[in-house]
């Protein structure tokens, strides 16, 4: 992985916070089969983070909370960026031996990177990934050629190094892929509100980044132009970070954003935003 697409001055993804139903299982799966470790945790809540320092995950089980609502806004999937091919091979080769066969299992070649797709027990959409190096994706103009075929499995395991040992240290949020409920409203506000470019379109999806990545977000109508939000303590979502190099740009993408007439918010020190399909993100410094 790169680190320029997710440093200074680069806007990237850097947390997500998800709600689950039963945060033990929810342990189970992301601390004990994934191997993420646990930074901070009480009943009902637990941070989750690669190199010990900074949190990548936060798992939540709200008070009464509801299983994931189906055809509303709000997450598709995040996207885990590991730093080595040779990490995938490893989880690949973990996944299948410690499954059983039972886990449904996506893997995908998208040019700029290769990927695994799973859910977490309670349907939230995961997305593992690795980047090929940005000197070799594909450019037409302002556009990266970004597609989907079938991931060369014998090819990544012919990587492998040695078992799964958790989540590498240098592992961070890649990206994070979005229903939403217009796709030119939320056009307008990816890219007039936060800054970023569409980098990647189809009649139904959008891809936009900052600083020349592949992708920092992507959003879909997939289900349902209109799509609803969903209850606010069922199983998803509650809001991913957007990671600002300084206080100034994020000042100013807050006025952006506000004059989009973006619901904007002050809480913990930091700017929660809505966009236009509710999907909240927290503005933070990095």
């Amino acid at each position: 992985m790169e680190k320029k697409f997710f440093q200074d001055p680069t806007i990237y993804v850097g947390e997500v916070n998800i709600n689950v139903t039963n945060i033990e299982r929810s342990l189970d799966f992301y601390r004990d089969f994934l191997g993420f470790k646990v930074l901070e945790q009480t009943e009902t809540k637990a941070k989750l983070t690669a190199d010990g320092k900074n949190t990548l995950l936060t798992i939540v089980q709200p008070e009464g909370v509801q299983p994931k609502a189906p055809r509303t806004s709000g997450l598709y999937h995040f996207a885990i960026l590991l730093p080595n091919r040779s990490d995938l091979a490893s989880l690949l080769q973990h996944i299948a031996e410690k499954s059983g066969g039972n886990m449904r299992l996506g893997a995908s070649d998208h040019f700029v990177s290769e990927a695994l797709y799973f859910d977490d027990p309670d349907g939230n959409g995961i997305e593992v990934a690795v980047d090929r190096d940005s000197s070799i994706w594909k450019w037409q103009g302002d556009k990266v050629d970004m597609g989907t075929v079938a991931l060369d499995a014998q090819g990544l395991m012919a990587e492998l190094k040695g078992p799964w040992q958790g989540m590498p240290e240098d592992t961070i949020m890649g990206h994070i892929h979005l229903h939403v409920a217009d796709i030119e409203e939320s056009r307008n506000f990816y890219v007039n509100g936060i800054g970023y470019d569409i980098v990647t379109e189809m009649p139904s999806a959008l891809f936009a980044s900052h600083n020349g990545y592949h992708h920092h977000i992507g959003m879909n109508v997939w289900n349902g132009v209109g799509a609803p939000q969903p209850p606010e303590n069922s199983v998803g979502l509650n809001w991913f970070s957007l990671v600002f190099p300084n206080e100034s740009v994020r000042e100013s993408t807050v006025e952006k954003v506000r004059n989009l007439d973006a619901p904007v918010r002050e809480a913990d020190g930091d700017y929660f935003v809505d966009d236009p399909a509710g999907n909240t993100i927290r503005f933070v410094i990095g």
